[in-house]
């Protein structure tokens, strides 16, 4: 499961937030959260009475979003949120990932909770990001991949996200962690359970090291290195006994 230490320092920057916000009585921000950091620190939040909160990752649907801390006299607003959307364009052949941007961005020594959802498309990728590494990022990318690219604000424009996914189709032994990252993978049951074990594979984005967990249908897994994928269907056994297993991953 998560790492302890992780989770006590995020429940105590929510916790300074929150504090911060109603003794000077003014917005404070907390992020990127994803979902399972936000379901950790919900508890916290619904227990505040002196303060109101709101969740936003750019666009409607963001699945990695900021945490806003309003006193009740401000209305908690999408344009008071400290996010920067940054539009990155390049040949539409150059098939440029999700990884190659965030491990672009990375290597530029942005840490991970300064960088939101990044959504790829054929020749132009939006990526939101806080507000204080927007310049920088602007200023220093020049290739990803290997790929020139351009890029530029698309701050104030109406986003419409349409995500890109490629189908897998495989059969498994069973609904075991280990033999769905097997299968997603293309590697031995060995190897994916190593994965697994080493701390290398999250589930609804929580870090998971028992590999007989159960996947069920619309789990988000998460493999270092690999991807990230949505578990479309696990049923119907074929005449060997094994489970039909079809997922998208994230392109």
């Amino acid at each position: 499961m998560g790492s302890t230490s992780e989770d006590k320092w995020l429940s105590a920057r929510v916790a300074d937030a929150i504090t911060l916000c109603d003794r000077q009585s003014c917005p404070h921000f907390v992020g990127f959260l994803d979902e399972g950091q936000r379901a950790q620190v919900m508890p916290l939040l619904q227990r505040e009475k002196a303060v109101s909160f709101r969740f936003f990752g750019g666009f409607d649907g963001a699945e990695r979003t900021v945490l806003g801390v309003f006193p009740p006299f401000i209305e908690p607003e999408e344009a008071l949120f400290p996010l920067r959307v940054l539009k990155f364009s390049y040949r539409a052949q150059a098939a440029l990932s999700h990884r190659d941007f965030l491990g672009t961005m990375l290597s530029c020594g942005i840490k991970r909770e300064a960088v939101g959802d990044i959504v790829c498309g054929a020749g132009e990728t939006i990526a939101v990001v806080s507000e204080e590494v927007a310049p920088f990022l602007q200023q220093q990318i020049e290739k990803v991949g290997g790929e020139g690219v351009t890029v530029t604000t698309a701050d104030g424009e109406t986003l419409t996200v349409e995500r890109r996914f490629q189908p897998i189709s495989a059969t498994v032994a069973s609904p075991r962690l280990d033999n769905v990252v097997k299968a997603l993978m293309g590697c031995s049951r060995e190897k994916a359970a190593a994965a697994i074990v080493g701390g290398l594979v999250s589930v609804n984005h929580v870090p998971y090291d028992a590999v007989a967990k159960t996947v069920v249908e619309g789990d988000i897994l998460s493999l270092r290195g690999v991807g990230r994928f949505r578990i479309e269907a696990l049923s119907a056994h074929t005449k060997k006994g094994r489970l039909f297993l079809s997922a998208q991953k994230y392109l």
